[in-house]
Formats: C-alpha cells, sequence, structure tokens
C-alpha cells in the first residue's frame, strides 16, 4: 500500500468498514430471507427492528448515547421479547387473522411508541432518522467486526442445527407440531431479531429490509432449490453492497439508500431476465409433456 498514491491510502481508510459490511454481513440476511418468503411474513424484520427501536429510545430517555452498550442490551431485551410474541402468533387458535395482519399492527404501534418516546429526547429526530435510513459509510471496524463474529457464531448454530430450522420452515405439511415445535421456533426467531437488531445499528431498517427480501427474491426467480436460490442470492447482495457504495462514493449521496437502489435495479434485471422466453427450457417442458402422454 505505500505505493499507492494519497488519495488511495484515503479512499481505503474510508470505505474499508462500509465495503466489509457491506459484502460479508449481507450473506446471514440472505439466508434469513429465503425462511421469512417461504413462511409469508415479508414484514417481519421490519416490525421486530421497531421493536428493537423501543428499547434504544428507553436507552436514551435514561441519557445514554444510542451506540451505547446499554443501547444494544435494552434493544436485545425488547427483540426477545418480540420474538416471545410472534412465537405466540404465528398460528392464532382462531384461525380467521392471518400472521402478517399482527406483524404489521406490532409494527405501526411500535413505530408510534417510539415517535412518542424520542419526541421527549433531545435530539430524537435525528436518532429517528438514523434508525430509518442509517448511515452505512460512517461505520467503524469495531462495530463491523464484532457483527461478523455474532453473524459467525449465528451461522455457525444454523449449520449444526440445519436441519431442524429447514424443518420448521419448508415444513409444508405441517406434520411437527406441539411445544418441541414452538421452542425451535422461539430460538429462530431471537436469532432473527439479534441479526436484524445489529444490522440496524449499521445501516438503518430500511436497509435490513432491503438485504432480506431483494436477493432472495432474485434467488427464488431463478431456482426452485434452497442451494441455489441462497447462491443466487449471495451473487445479487454481493453485487448490489459494492454498486451501491462505489455510486455512493462516487456521487456523494447516502451509501444506504445507493445500495437499496441498486439491490432494486438487480431486482429489476433478475425478474425480467426470468420472464423472457427460454426456447431450451421450454423444449424441454415440452418433451416431458409428449413423454407423459405417450405414457397415459
Amino acid at each position: 500500500m505505500d505505493g499507492l498514491p494519497p488519495e488511495w491510502h484515503e479512499t481505503i481508510r474510508l470505505l474499508g468498514p462500509p465495503l466489509t459490511a457491506a459484502l460479508v454481513l449481507p450473506g446471514l440476511l440472505v439466508y434469513y430471507g429465503l425462511h421469512i418468503l417461504e413462511r409469508g411474513i415479508i414484514f417481519i424484520d421490519l416490525a421486530l427492528a421497531q421493536v428493537a427501536t423501543i428499547g434504544t429510545c428507553v436507552c436514551i430517555l435514561l441519557g445514554h448515547e444510542a451506540t451505547d452498550i446499554h443501547a444494544y442490551a435494552w434493544s436485545v431485551g425488547f427483540t426477545i421479547v418480540g420474538a416471545l410474541l410472534f412465537t405466540v402468533l404465528r398460528e392464532p387458535r382462531h384461525g380467521r387473522v392471518r400472521l402478517e395482519a399482527l406483524i404489521g399492527i406490532v409494527y405501526v404501534v411500535a413505530a408510534a411508541v417510539s415517535i412518542l418516546l424520542l419526541s421527549r429526547a433531545p435530539h430524537g429526530r435525528e436518532e429517528l432518522q438514523k434508525t430509518l435510513v442509517g448511515d452505512l459509510l460512517t461505520v467503524s471496524w469495531p462495530a463491523v467486526t464484532q457483527t461478523m463474529a455474532l453473524y459467525a457464531l449465528l451461522g455457525l448454530i444454523h449449520w449444526i442445527w440445519r436441519r431442524q430450522f429447514l424443518r420448521l420452515t419448508f415444513d409444508r405439511e405441517g406434520r411437527w407440531t406441539g411445544v418441541d415445535r414452538q421452542i425451535w421456533d422461539f430460538g429462530f426467531y431471537v436469532m432473527f431479531g439479534l441479526v436484524v437488531t445489529t444490522f440496524v445499528h449499521l445501516g438503518g431498517v430500511l436497509l435490513v429490509f432491503s438485504y432480506l427480501i431483494i436477493p432472495a427474491v432474485c434467488g427464488r426467480l431463478w431456482s426452485a432449490s434452497v442451494t441455489g436460490a441462497l447462491g443466487i442470492g449471495w451473487v445479487v447482495a454481493l453485487t448490489g453492497g459494492l454498486g451501491g457504495l462505489v455510486m455512493s462514493y462516487q456521487l456523494d449521496v447516502p451509501g444506504g439508500a445507493a445500495v437499496i437502489c441498486v439491490l432494486g435495479g438487480l431486482l429489476v434485471l433478475c425478474a425480467g431476465a426470468a420472464c423472457w422466453p427460454r426456447p431450451q427450457l421450454q423444449r424441454r417442458r415440452e418433451d416431458r409433456l409428449t413423454q407423459g402422454s405417450s405414457a397415459r
């Protein structure tokens, strides 16, 4: 690096932490995004993030900074409460209200509580905006490395007990019931809440939602298997993070918003390409239909 021009040193110093955050951390978010899509609870990350924000707001009112360890502890505490709530609400006994509606109610109420709490804080408006859009370009190495360590631990847990977690989400026949399932479900929501809460402190609620849903949707558009969708989603997340940060640095615009826009553009490209007629695949479908007719 000694032979590089001085402006390159400054660029690397500024973009090192956000680039690492954008290229490494979304991997676990894409995996969770596939679970969220399959469960049909698209907005649960927004709801959990907003519930965790209540903890941060309470901590601010108690005189601490939003970046203190106290704020993170309060956020985690509220996240666990939210995980327990969604575990109980996942299967309403009456069956007349979809979980997505309950998730929306939790999000709206939690957002209203956060606004009321921050209205009593000296810099409440700034804190509320930071929670929503974040400031990816100003993340520090300690924050990135601590988040990487947490994500590595959670990823290891999901790998060791991958059969249980995959069955929990992809058991379409619903044969796994009872307290045992609820315990695993609660563990899933707690870890998901930790992932969302931690990344919100880095990039904001909107960026978390985009990283969770957009790459997973792109993967599902192109692959029916979990492994294939996960691989495609990772590529989309990496491309969106890198392209968004480069655009942010070149145009001097907010990093999180730039990444979201690039991810949105990639979704349009993936959707358009997936809808494009593919003669080879069409011929294979026709061959299968012909073989099936001959067999009958």
